[in-house]
């Protein structure tokens, strides 16, 4: 995959559009504005509807985009800031032109979705959680104020947005699942990869684990006391070096014990 994108950006990179995540929040902006003015029907006029799409009306593809988070000027403002924050410092650390695939890529697959298969209705909001799920991804430690209060790792809230898609796919019907899926088909080209290599070495981890640990006797055990190290890993057990056969005690009678002559 990386030599992929390599090849991809030396030959088109020069397509890539800077701080594209500020040109989305901009569109929506002004969809948001028109959208709140009387008598308004634009929020129909730009949503991906598929039987509007296949009757000639084509510029919905790409207008859906555009859509709103909701309509309290509140929640759109935090859902915009924290977007552009993490969109933002993807394209920072990827680069321009990929973060540009990474984008088209989730579009692609969600809007393929949309018009190919009937009673799937897309929203950007698909694609932005694609956004969320790579940063999340990249700064796994990153924290932000849950309800303004309480501090929580974005790693956990990627979880709890992956469980929820979980429960879609498993209990949704067909088109909810084709949607989730593609929503989610940047994300599984850029990390798929990465997650499979986590997986082995973690499998490898436990298994080294598993053979290196003694099985059936302690590590270290005091010879006066019994205090081990199995009981309490906290404790710093050392060997006497006066003592024959390699003794060894806790920190209470390593200086306060009889030394082990040899026999």
């Amino acid at each position: 995959m990386q030599r992929l994108l390599d090849r991809l950006e030396r030959r088109c990179g020069w397509f890539a559009v800077p701080h594209v995540t500020l040109a989305l929040i901009l569109g929506q902006v002004l969809v948001f504005l028109a959208a709140n003015t009387q008598q308004s029907d634009v929020l129909l006029r730009v949503d991906l509807n598929r039987d509007l799409v296949l009757q000639g009306e084509w510029w919905r593809v790409i207008t859906y985009v555009f859509t709103p988070p909701g309509m309290s000027l509140l929640w759109a403002a935090i859902f915009w800031w924290v977007f552009y924050m993490m969109g933002t410092a993807l394209e920072n650390t990827w680069g321009t032109f990929r973060y540009n695939l990474y984008l088209l890529v989730g579009w692609l697959g969600s809007t393929i979705a949309g018009v190919a298969i009937p009673q799937t209705m897309p929203e950007n909001l698909f694609l932005q959680l694609s956004v969320f799920f790579a940063f999340a991804r990249l700064y796994p430690d990153y924290q932000f104020l849950l309800f303004f209060i309480i501090p929580i790792k974005v790693k956990w809230l990627a979880l709890f947005q992956a469980v929820m898609y979980a429960v879609l796919v498993i209990t949704g019907d067909w088109p909810t699942r084709v949607l989730v899926l593609s929503s989610l088909m940047n994300y599984l080209l850029f990390f798929g990869a990465g997650h499979i290599a986590d997986l082995r070495a973690d499998a490898r981890r436990k298994s080294y684990q598993a053979k290196a640990k003694p099985a059936g006797r302690l590590r270290h055990a005091c010879a006066v006391c019994g205090r081990n190290s199995e009981e309490e890993p906290g404790v710093a057990f050392r060997y006497c070096s006066k003592c024959a056969g390699g003794v060894c005690y806790c920190p209470d009678h390593l200086h306060d014990h009889e030394h082990v002559a040899a026999e």
